[in-house]
């Protein structure tokens, strides 16, 4: 089946366990208390980007530090082997749901980053001279997304709405996706920001289509879709109560500080991303709904996307939505 498979590769993420076993002890052994937030370099992950440089979490007293992975899934991996205590924004949502399959009550999520045509994150990018104007074009094309089975069965059930019938997608790390593309290897990638807006701004790409998620998978274009989590482990929050919340709220203040502060915060994906300082001005931000400001449309959204995983048999069970949330 589908879902084993899918599976098997999320806890094949070993080289990020690896790395986090050089760290030393589990989270929840560490006499430090030292909280580490697993994340993968994307714009939407900027709440954990300003929260460290803000000095947010240590102003609330906490020792806080972002673990970079190379895929949602070896985020999700560390999160199942007790070697971080959560996820940032941008994490994938559904690989989110796939671990808490594999690993029953893993998390809460305490945030989501919604995005659509307007709140722009998920995109179509194609070589700048690319002739293709639509993604119905890419048909018979080399097509390539992020690694993980969410950016892949997204990818193939744009082209599938577009037309194309049984769809081959490569996955690509996302720092690959624009030297692929400048280098002819791929005609055309799903990726997020800050991809589209870096290939624009070096002259080697350009965007074919933002919102691609909300529009043909959502079936609205003004849909929130909530591809993104930021979380914390099930056991974080039983073994350290007090630090677990203090944490949250300090995440909810990094938020706000985004939130009022747009402009100021785009800086701090330099270095968390690929994208330099000079450039990230012109990078698009995601939205952000913390786990209290979920209104009734925003919950039925984020489960039409879950059930889409559940339909493609990647999911082995319906998962509730609502039921993964973090309640104060």
């Amino acid at each position: 089946m589908a879902s084993d498979l899918q599976r098997r590769r999320l806890l094949a993420g070993a080289s990020a366990a690896s790395a986090l076993a050089a760290m030393g002890a589990s989270p929840a052994a560490r006499a430090d208390d030292k909280i580490l937030i697993g994340y993968w370099p994307i714009a939407s992950g900027l709440p954990l980007y300003v929260g460290l440089e803000r000095g947010i979490f240590k102003e609330a007293g906490l020792n806080v530090e972002g673990v970079k992975f190379a895929s949602a899934q070896q985020v999700a991996e560390a999160m199942i082997s007790g070697r971080i205590h959560g996820s940032a924004n941008g994490t994938a949502s559904a690989v989110l749901g796939l671990a808490e399959i594999t690993s029953p009550n893993l998390f809460k999520i305490i945030c989501s980053n919604p995005s659509n045509k307007s709140l722009v994150l998920d995109e179509f990018v194609v070589p700048k001279d690319s002739p293709v104007k639509s993604i119905a074009e890419l048909a018979g094309k080399k097509v390539a997304s992020g690694p993980g089975i969410q950016n892949v069965t997204l990818a193939k059930i744009i082209l599938e709405k577009n037309g194309i019938a049984n769809p081959t997608v490569t996955e690509l790390p996302v720092g690959q996706h624009v030297p692929a593309l400048a280098a002819g290897q791929i005609d055309a990638v799903y990726t997020l920001e800050p991809t589209g807006t870096a290939g624009r701004l070096k002259g080697l790409a350009r965007v074919l289509e933002t919102g691609v998620i909300a529009k043909y998978v959502l079936g609205n274009a003004d849909a929130p879709w909530f591809g993104g989590s930021a979380s914390v482990t099930n056991s974080f929050i039983k073994d350290s109560p007090d630090l677990a919340k203090r944490y949250i709220a300090a995440y909810g203040k990094a938020v706000e500080w985004v939130r009022k502060q747009p402009e100021e915060s785009r800086k701090h994906m330099d270095g968390f991303t690929a994208i330099e300082e000079a450039l990230v001005k012109e990078v698009p931000l995601s939205g952000f709904t913390l786990y209290n400001e979920f209104s009734a449309s925003d919950l039925g959204y984020f489960q039409k996307f879950f059930d889409v995983f559940t339909e493609r048999k990647i999911f082995s069970r319906k998962l509730d939505v609502k039921s993964l949330l973090y309640t104060a």
